[in-house]
């Protein structure tokens, strides 16, 4: 079989409000252990591999096989951090060993009256086979923002 090699460019953003502090929804974010209760814990797969490095230039790393599925990985670096206020990151993923993308994301953290807004916006090129994979990826991420406010309780 040949593999078409051309990319797909894809971006969305997604915001969310949630009845927690700013400092909560923050904290979700930049402690290890609550990154991993809502970001990377589950009972759909194994754990094979994960970093964690919240500053500027660190590595995270996230890699699990899907019960009955394909292996995923993740290595995300922080480009950008200012407390409270915004995370920029720059990611790769890949399928089974093959690279299928790379975005630029962020997330910004906004006080509003009702607790906090996070705005995530990510801009993505699909290689080859995945090229039309950008609209499961915003739905993975819809998916994880629910996972946070979840994890962050109802207020």
């Amino acid at each position: 079989m040949t593999v078409e090699r051309r990319v797909a460019h894809a971006g969305f953003t997604l915001t969310r409000d949630y009845p927690a502090p700013i400092e909560r929804v923050w904290l979700a974010f930049a402690d290890e252990s609550q990154r991993r209760a809502w970001f990377g814990d589950g009972d759909t797969f194994d754990r094979r591999e994960w970093r964690f490095d919240f500053r500027v230039g660190g590595r995270d790393v996230d890699e699990a096989q899907f019960h009955g599925g394909p292996r995923s990985r993740y290595e995300g670096v922080y480009t950008d951090i200012v407390e409270h206020s915004r995370i920029v990151t720059t990611y790769d993923m890949w399928l089974d060993g093959i690279h299928m993308s790379t975005s630029v994301a962020s997330f910004e953290f906004d006080r509003i009256a009702a607790g906090t807004r996070l705005t995530h916006v990510e801009h993505g090129v699909f290689f080859d086979q995945f090229r039309a994979d950008a609209a499961a990826r915003e739905e993975g991420m819809r998916g994880l923002l629910e996972a946070l406010g979840q994890h962050l309780g109802p207020g």
